[in-house]
């Protein structure tokens, strides 16, 4: 049984952890660079131990630091949170190595699935269906014009081993391969030091959909539906919601069960969430992360489940204490991400928290770290906070989610409020009627793409 759990992270996911474990009845160590010293993480944990300066690679990137810290403060597991070195199978092996238990799936599964690659072919096996395209890396021009002339223009050349947009380029025609190509590797070795890339049709108007999963050691895998993430701007999420408007039950249904079939079969554990584009009806999968999401709270709104909590017993060895009979799916919920950002060109926006007023009410949920008084750093992600809200239905949720935009008082920096607010006005929103490239147009557009 784990008993005390060192949480390898910072700002609202360190928090949200540290709750799950208070509730657990599990004592808590929390790690923080310099700069954030003052972090409300760092004031609520049992324990708390410094591991360097502001810069990420110096602390929360420092796997001998973290270690340490586990060591000296007499730790049973290690949560990474998501983001750092969430995964990193080399990390998570290291955790294991030194007799701690990392609080996720294993390094093999790790390292699997952030082979995007390898990964592919995995969940393709596994009887997961694929985005056309090649067979694997491709190695050359003549092999990127080649698998092109297969799969018909226009095409994707992603990064083996990317995420983030990174070593991702389109090419419409033939005249823009060689650049995009040529691109996209650099750019892999650039950031994630592989240029390695592969080649996938690019589908014009899909949605982002992503079913969340739980297993056990004990071959018990479960899917919690999905989560409709479409709306992103520069390949990152920017609103998610639970269940998709897209999707109706009998493809939920269908997705969910080939989803946990696909997990069972390769004998994953822990938390797990597939991605996929979805157009025309066709799920086409995109990549596996093996971590806990940014945008799970809208799982366990409509679930009413606690997906940190579950992390940490089946990380005990405990098995799922339910099966797929017993999840009910309830209401809707969404969340939008409150970064510290200029809401109209983006640009981030760090500072000194003046007032500070969190909404309330029946079905509203706020996951941030913020008080008044604290100064969010220049560091790290500019995401400070996340804004959940609840509803018996879609329409209900809308109206609960514009009246806690409109109470959200975060003074003394610039947020993404006022973009969210923009997007309640939006009838292609409201409807539904969106895709992964509705946001981008909406932006740039001022208004209805």
């Amino acid at each position: 049984m784990i008993e005390k759990v060192l949480i390898a992270n910072r700002g609202e996911i360190a928090l949200r952890i540290l709750r799950a474990c208070r509730e657990m009845g599990v004592q808590t160590v929390a790690v923080h660079s310099t700069a954030d010293a003052d972090a409300m993480h760092v004031r609520l944990a049992d324990e708390s131990i410094c591991i360097g300066p502001p810069a990420a690679k110096d602390s929360y990137l420092n796997t001998h630091a973290i270690l340490s810290a586990a060591t000296i403060s007499a730790a049973d597991a290690i949560h990474p949170g998501y983001g750092f070195l969430s995964e990193n199978a080399d990390f998570a092996a290291m955790v294991e190595e030194h007799g701690f238990t990392f609080i996720g799936p294993s390094p093999d599964h790790i390292r699997l699935m952030g082979d995007k690659i390898a990964a592919k072919k995995s969940v393709s096996d596994a009887g997961i269906p694929v985005v056309p395209g090649s067979d694997g890396e491709v190695i050359s021009l003549d092999e990127a014009r080649k698998a092109a002339e297969v799969t018909g223009f226009p095409v994707l050349i992603k990064a083996s081993a990317g995420g983030g947009g990174r070593g991702m380029k389109v090419a419409n025609s033939a005249a823009e391969l060689d650049e995009a190509y040529t691109t996209a590797r650099a750019e892999a070795q650039q950031f994630f030091g592989n240029g390695a890339v592969y080649m996938e049709k690019f589908l014009s108007r899909p949605r982002h959909i992503e079913v969340q999963v739980l297993a056990d050691h004990h071959g018990t895998v479960v899917h919690l539906g999905e989560r409709d993430c479409s709306l992103q701007r520069r390949h990152q999420k920017i609103l998610e919601e639970a269940p998709s408007p897209a999707l109706n039950n009998s493809e939920r249904e269908t997705i969910g069960a080939i989803v946990s079939d696909a997990m069972r079969k390769i004998g994953y554990r822990s938390v797990g969430t597939i991605e996929f584009l979805y157009e025309d009806g066709e799920f086409y999968f995109i990549e596996m992360n093996t971590r806990l999401q940014v945008e799970h709270p809208v799982t366990e709104m409509i679930c009413g489940l606690d997906l940190v909590r579950e992390m940490i017993r089946l990380a005990g060895g405990a098995p799922l204490g339910f099966t797929q009979d017993d999840v009910k799916f309830n209401g809707h919920a969404i969340e939008c991400r409150i970064n510290a950002e200029n809401p109209e060109t983006f640009a981030p926006s760090p500072g000194r928290i003046g007032d500070y007023h969190a909404p309330g009410g029946l079905g509203v949920r706020i996951d941030s770290a913020l008080y008044s008084g604290y100064s969010v750093p220049p560091h790290y992600d500019s995401m400070i906070a996340k804004l959940i809200v609840h509803g018996t239905n879609r329409n209900e949720c809308l109206m609960r989610l514009r009246r806690s935009l409109s109470e959200y008082v975060i003074d003394g920096i610039e947020t993404s409020i006022p973009l969210h607010q923009k997007l309640m006005s939006s009838a292609s929103f409201v409807n539904g009627e969106y895709d992964i490239h509705w946001l981008e147009a909406f932006v740039s557009d001022d208004g209805e793409p």
